[in-house]
Order: structure tokens, then sequence, then C-alpha cells
């Protein structure tokens, strides 16, 4: 840390000697040596919870807490607190932002290979087993024009099929010539030939077959005078009017990746050109070894400039349709034990404050606690103001009682009508609050469609005018597992009420919870079959404490002796 008189001389080298004097910087804890001996009565002393709740002399609230001091308003800077004449302000170059909500936008950068689009590749087997005489390609990567001769074979087979559509057109028999006609076909001879041969009625011996689309040849595996047969694969027939480019993305950044994500694409051989595209398809698991996942983009490639296995650069854009309380990554000061900022209070004031940091974008950060939105913050020689705040700093956003906190909490119960939300939430030191459970009104901003019973979440609580709490803003965290409280004992099954899954049932003692032996009733879970049971049966059984005794694990025992 930059000790005062080192900051000072910092300062006055840049500047110039004469423009500060030694007390550019007056802090909350030089000022409170100033104060006199005698202590500050309050005024009066005020609910934490309600501001309209008031006495005279310190007590309990109607919710249980202690009540909170209210003192005459003074002039003294709080603890951490610092002051910097205006000409200071200018002459460092203190620049500031007001906190605002806005999405969130990043770009992912990785690489990846190009590739044929696979849905538009084509791939060449014949039909019947032959030797191919002729082949009009010569090899992997020759440009083909669709209905131009690919290869011409001789097969026996293609031979006899010949031979029986003739004699069936000799006999002059319809059902025969259809029959005969339809395994050409299949064979993939095409209309044009079928009909020359029912014309010249002339059998050919060896048949050329045509490129079935436009395009470059892939892969091809055969040569003149090959013998091939149906499992051969002759070659691949690809189109380069849009490629695919196959990238990895790392495992923490799989969340962001949506399909129609637009893409921006370069190659280095390429240079000052750029390709947009977009997600294609994501690949349902990560790999094992690289902990990373799959991702296809397709583009665009009028001019055929991109070829398949080039190398390239890609940038996946993504972004945020919900809005988060965000700040320039700039602003944010990382220690690594602690994140912070300098919050700007007004009048030359400032004070280094604690922040929680969540999700990172390409220019911002999401603020989950610590600054509410309006708060306004230092974006620029925040580190010299920061040095001596943070000697005295107690890092909380306000020295007072806070209008708005993010707090973490549980959803327990939603009403979506009357757009209240029941939530079990942290204690909130700034407030005074212990952990408890109790509702809150949703502002007219939260969407209420993104929660549910059982979503653990961080939300932002603002006290209103009127001593009302709101829930300003959102950020779900995720569910909740339910966990109940459980036992495992053993007893006799007393009666069976099947219609209402209900066993009465002589239970032991439970030791754990030092309750003794009782027969009571029980409800069964959906998911044990109640038929395999009958009265006065000895079982072993687990239940859980639900809104009632709910039995979750039944297992019929040999007999049954109580303990």
């Amino acid at each position: 840390m930059i000790r005062p008189i080192t900051l000072i001389s910092l300062i006055l080298l840049g500047f110039g000697a004469g423009v500060l004097s030694t007390n550019l910087f007056s802090t909350g804890h030089e000022t409170s040596k100033l104060m006199t001996d005698e202590e500050k009565k309050p005024l009066y002393w005020v609910a934490p919870m309600d501001s309209n709740y008031r006495r005279d002399s310190p007590g309990k609230s109607p919710m249980g807490m202690d009540l909170v001091p209210v003192y005459e308003e003074d002039d003294s800077l709080s603890v951490g607190t610092i002051k910097i004449s205006p000409e200071v302000i200018n002459n460092l170059g203190v620049r500031t932002i007001k906190v605002a909500k806005a999405s969130l936008h990043d770009a992912i950068k990785t690489v990846g290979y190009v590739q044929y689009d696979e849905d538009s590749l084509l791939h060449i087997h014949p039909r019947v087993e032959g030797w191919i005489e002729t082949l009009y390609v010569k090899a992997a990567g020759d440009p083909v024009q669709a209905n131009t001769p690919l290869y011409t074979l001789y097969s026996p087979e293609l031979v006899n099929a010949q031979e029986e559509f003739l004699i069936a057109i000799n006999r002059n028999n319809q059902a025969l010539i259809n029959a005969s006609k339809a395994r050409l076909q299949a064979l993939q001879l095409s209309p044009s030939f079928i009909e020359k041969l029912a014309v010249e009625r002339k059998v050919k011996q060896s048949i050329t077959f045509y490129t079935p689309q436009s395009g470059v040849i892939d892969g091809l595996q055969v040569r003149e005078g090959f013998y091939v047969k149906p499992g051969t694969t002759l070659m691949s027939i690809g189109q380069l009017d849009t490629v695919w480019v196959e990238a990895e993305v790392f495992e923490r950044d799989a969340a962001k990746i949506h399909l129609e994500q637009p893409v921006t694409m370069t190659l280095d051989y390429l240079p000052g050109r750029s390709w947009e595209g977009k997600v294609n398809y994501i690949y349902p698991t990560v790999e094992a070894k690289t902990r990373t996942l799959r991702v296809r983009l397709k583009f665009a490639n009028p001019d055929l400039a991109l070829k398949p296995n080039m190398f390239a650069a890609v940038q996946i854009h993504t972004s945020s349709t919900q809005q988060h309380l965000i700040v320039p990554k700039e602003a944010v000061i990382r220690t690594g034990s602690q994140d912070r900022v300098v919050l700007a209070k007004g009048d030359g004031r400032f004070k280094s404050v604690e922040v929680q940091l969540g999700l990172w974008g390409k220019t911002h950060v999401e603020i989950l606690n610590g600054l509410v939105e309006g708060d306004e913050i230092v974006t620029s020689a925040q580190f010299l103001i920061d040095s001596e705040s943070s000697k005295t700093s107690d890092f909380k956003r306000m020295e007072g009682s806070a209008n708005a906190l993010w707090i973490a909490g549980e959803i327990r119960q939603l009403d979506t009508e009357n757009r209240v939300a029941t939530i079990k939430h942290d204690a909130v030191p700034d407030w005074g609050w212990p952990e408890m459970t109790m509702d809150f009104n949703l502002d007219e901003g939260v969407d209420i469609n993104q929660l549910a019973v059982g979503q653990s979440l961080h939300f932002e609580a603002t006290k209103q005018q009127d001593g009302s709490l709101r829930v300003t803003g959102i950020h779900v965290m995720g569910m909740v597992e339910k966990t109940y409280p459980s036992a495992k004992v053993g007893g006799v099954i007393n009666s069976i009420d099947i219609a209402n899954r209900t066993l009465n049932i002589s239970r032991d003692a439970i030791e754990k919870w030092d309750r003794p032996a009782a027969t009571m009733d029980f409800l069964v879970a959906d998911d044990i079959d109640m038929n395999t049971l009958s009265p006065n049966m000895p079982i072993q059984f687990r239940f859980e404490i639900r809104d009632d005794f709910v039995v979750v694990e039944i297992t019929p025992q040999q007999s049954h002796s109580s303990h």
C-alpha cells in the first residue's frame, strides 16, 4: 500500500509543487480525533425494518430485533471516507460513472477447422457387383458438374436386368414390364436410359453413371479396373457453397453457447477478410481428455475461398437478454483476497467498498452485491484514492442502512396473482436482520415467469418511502434440493387403507430423537406398492417428516421385537 507521504510526493511530481497541500486527503479517522470527548446522544431509536416505528429509548422492534439509534447529522466524515478538493479531482483526472443495469455482451475466442457441409455431402455406392471400366474423375478435389459422366461399370447383374426388361416387352406382359422396369430404376439406371433401351431394344454391356450433383470430389477410393460391390464407397461429392467449422470451447463457457448465436471467423492466410456465420449444432457431450465442448458453426462460402481443413480463428458472440447490474472492468480493483470499487459519494467524498462479482462480459462485469443501481463509482485514478481510503475503510457500501441490498435466499412460496414471493433469506448485517423467512412484493420490472418455488437466488431488496420492501432485481442461481428430517425404525402394520394410502403402524422407539415407541398413522409415498403389504406384518421402514409423516422405504421382516 502507498504510504501518505509517498502518495503526496507522487502527485506533487506529476502536477507541480504547490498544487496540493499536505491536507490532500481528509479521512474519517483523522476527523474522529478532533471530536470532543463528549459522547453524542441519539435523537431517537427506530426499528431496523420500519423507520416509522420510533421510540425514545432502546428496546425491541415488533419483530424482536434491537432498535437502532439515530443521531443528529454532522459534517464529519465516516470511517474510510476521504475528501478531495475539486482542483485535485481535476488534476488527478478522476472520472466517474453511474452504476446501471444492462445486458452483458461477450465474445468467446477459440479456433476451428473448416469442413464440408455434411448436409450436402453425397456418398457414391454401386447397387451391383462389377468392374470399373472408365473413371472420369482422377483425384480428390476435382470439380464436377451435375449430370456429367462419373464412371462406367460392367456388371453381369445389370446385363441380366436389361434382358429381363426386353423379354417382358417382347411378351407384351404389362405386369412383367412394370416389375422389370422398377428393378432397373432400383439399380440406379436413369429414366432416359430405360426409355432408350425400350426403343432400341439393345442390351448394353457397360453402363455409364452420371454425377447426381455439382461439387468437388472427396475421398476417391477406386481406380479403373477395380472390382466393386454394393458395400464399396467409391467416392464422395461435397459442396462448398456453405461450410461447417468444428470449434471447441472450454467447459466454463458451455452455458453461454446457444443455437443461432452469431459467429465471426478470420483466417491468417486471408488477411483483411472475415466471415459471419452462426452456431449450427452443439454436441451433447464434453470431451473427456480436453474438457472442452465441440460446437459446429455454419458459414456461407459463395466465392469458395474457404477450403476443407483450413485452420480458422472464431469468435462466438454471446449476449444475455437478462438485465444485470454492471460496471466497467477497469473500475474494479482486484487484490486477490477482495474485489472492490471506489464509491463517489458527492461533494468530493470517496470511499472504497467491497463488491461481489458475477458474470464477466467483454467490457463489463456483473455486480451481485456491494452496489445498487444509481451509485456513482470512479473509473480512473481509483488506485490512488483506494490507497488512502482502504487504510481505514470498513469496505461496506454505506455507513448507515442502505436503501437497497443484494441478498441470497430461497423461494418458499410464490403468489403470481398478487406478485408476492415468500423468501427464506440469509442474515443481512447491514440492516441488522437475522436469517428468516418473509414476504416480498415484486417490482413490475421483475420477470415473475423466471421464478419458481425451490429456486436459490440473489435478489435486490429495496426499501420504499412508506417503509415497505420490494424486490427490484433477481439473479436466479438454480434449484435447491429439498431435504426432510428422516428416521429408520422397526414396527408392525396394524391396518392398511389403500384408498387413502395410509398405514397404521406400531413403531419402535427412535433413539436419535429420544422418542418412545408409539402407534400412529403414516402416509405412504407413491412409488411404494401397498398391495405387497398386509396387517400384522413386521417391517423395517424409513419415514420423512414433511407436512405429514411419509413412509419412503419399507421392507418386510421375518419377525419383530420391540427395542
